[in-house]
């Protein structure tokens, strides 16, 4: 739940009238916007009541409603109907991952490895050379054409996904996926479970769409059974939403026990399960995705951004059939259709069989950063996931913001738990570090270093 991160003060945002100049509700959602992107304003404070802010500035109501608007449409604040306008999640990180120039080791958002890109660029020269190729550049086939639907299919079934072609929709990336289902499926105030720490997208979406989140606790196995059958026991739970392979940020592989465990328990109360498994290709074989536990249940989010190409910005969407009609008029009614091209690309790397060696490739790749990691942070291994990510626990008197700043002094750009934590009051800090974004493995090894370091100036010989 949103609360106020400003508590020492009768209003969490005081800017002063004679900074703003006219027009003011322009220079007020200026002075509003810097403040969040630069950390004043934290994820999920929450702001000022309207009312309250024109009366403090001495502006009429309909400046500072403007300026709120303002922030709203472009994504930095949210609204819950009746409890007042929050600051959204994410917006205030430093994006490091962006800037090509910069000197900071990326440690915070996860590259999918671009080493592979070569080959992306192989298959679209194959494709644009094929005839009739300039068809893809045209408003036809919204839902996907017959060759990419089926290259879908293949892919999905290589993941242990046993959908039928008219079960399945090609979307514009994972978010695209995840929005037409919440606008589809749930309406504002369903109440959805979720892990206590969840990616941070999910988290706005529903924010965004007004659909609560109902965090439940978890361990290393993931979410646990008894937490989420208490849960909806005392509250009436309309879906779940589950990463079980990897799941982002906390990097918790859900073993094929748990897996069982939590479809038994959303059978017997009719939850619909959201299965987000971007990370599915590095599962092993006996771990079956929620899809073939419950396949009357469960709506199957495959994103090709880690496995194959980020850029193609593509997304397989696997469903019962009982959902398609509502799927399809939320999908037309979104109107961001998969790029043809980029379907067409993804078409010709699978049935070429190229897109399995490229996620070879990358889960070698991926094994050997975790080499490094172990080097450094010597773990003990829980099992054999090639992980793109780790999720390292902070003792009491380090937390996660601090972590944060405390390594961007130092170069080494990571993200800290708050940024996922379901409850600001989450006792427990951790970091984000992803292995697979520093250009070399000698880089990554320099900011793991660095992150020790800071670790034991702090007393935190743990990890030793």
């Amino acid at each position: 739940m949103p609360v106020n991160s400003f508590e020492d003060y009768p209003m969490s945002w005081k800017p002063r009238r004679v900074d703003l100049e006219k027009p003011y509700y322009l220079s007020l959602a200026t002075r509003l916007e810097r403040d969040i992107r630069e950390g004043i304003l934290p994820e999920n404070t929450k702001l000022p009541p309207q009312r309250e802010l024109a009366d403090y500035l001495d502006l009429n109501l309909s400046t500072v409603t403007r300026a709120y608007k303002l922030c709203e449409l472009k994504g930095l604040l949210y609204a819950v109907t009746g409890r007042g306008t929050y600051v959204s999640p994410g917006v205030g990180a430093r994006d490091t991952f962006l800037d090509r120039e910069s000197s900071v080791i990326e440690m915070g958002m996860i590259k999918p490895f671009y080493e592979c890109n070569q080959s992306i660029v192989e298959a679209a020269q194959a494709v644009l050379r094929a005839p009739g190729c300039a068809g893809l550049f045209e408003y036809s086939d919204p839902l996907g054409t017959k060759r990419q639907v089926g290259a879908a299919l293949k892919w999905l079934r290589r993941l242990g996904i046993p959908a039928a072609a008219d079960n399945v929709l090609l979307s514009a990336g994972a978010q695209n996926a995840l929005s037409i289902v919440l606008i589809s499926l749930f309406k504002a105030g369903d109440k959805i479970a979720v892990d206590a720490f969840t990616y941070t997208n999910f988290k706005g979406l529903a924010n965004f769409l007004q659909i609560q989140l109902m965090a439940v606790d978890g361990d290393e196995s993931g979410m646990s059974p008894q937490s989420l059958c208490q849960l909806c026991k005392n509250t009436e739970i309309k879906g779940i939403y589950l990463m079980p392979t990897c799941s982002n940020p906390t990097a918790v592989f859900m073993p094929a026990s748990r897996r069982q465990e939590i479809a038994e328990i959303a059978e017997r109360f009719g939850l619909l399960v959201i299965e987000d498994d971007i990370y599915s290709f590095l599962a092993p074989g006996d771990a079956k995705p929620f899809y073939a536990i419950l396949p009357r249940q469960t709506i199957h989010v495959c994103s090709v951004s880690k496995s194959l190409c980020a850029g193609l910005r593509v997304a397989f969407l696997a469903f019962p059939e009982k959902y398609r009609e509502s799927l399809v008029t939320g999908m037309l009614h979104i109107n961001l259709k998969t790029v043809s091209l980029n379907a067409e690309i993804l078409a010709q790397l699978i049935e070429s069989g190229r897109a399995w060696e490229i996620v070879q490739t990358k889960t070698a790749l991926a094994r050997r950063r975790n080499g490094v990691f172990a080097s450094v942070f010597a773990e003990p291994a829980t099992d054999e996931i090639a992980r793109f990510f780790h999720w390292i626990p902070l003792p009491g008197q380090l937390t996660a913001e601090e972590t944060e700043l405390l390594a961007l002094q130092k170069g080494v750009h990571v993200l800290g738990s708050h940024r996922f934590a379901m409850h600001s009051g989450q006792k427990s800090s951790f970091v984000r570090v992803s292995v697979t974004s520093p250009e070399t493995e000698e880089e990554l090894r320099r900011g793991l270093l660095i992150l020790k370091d800071i670790f034991r100036d702090k007393g935190m010989e743990f990890f030793v």
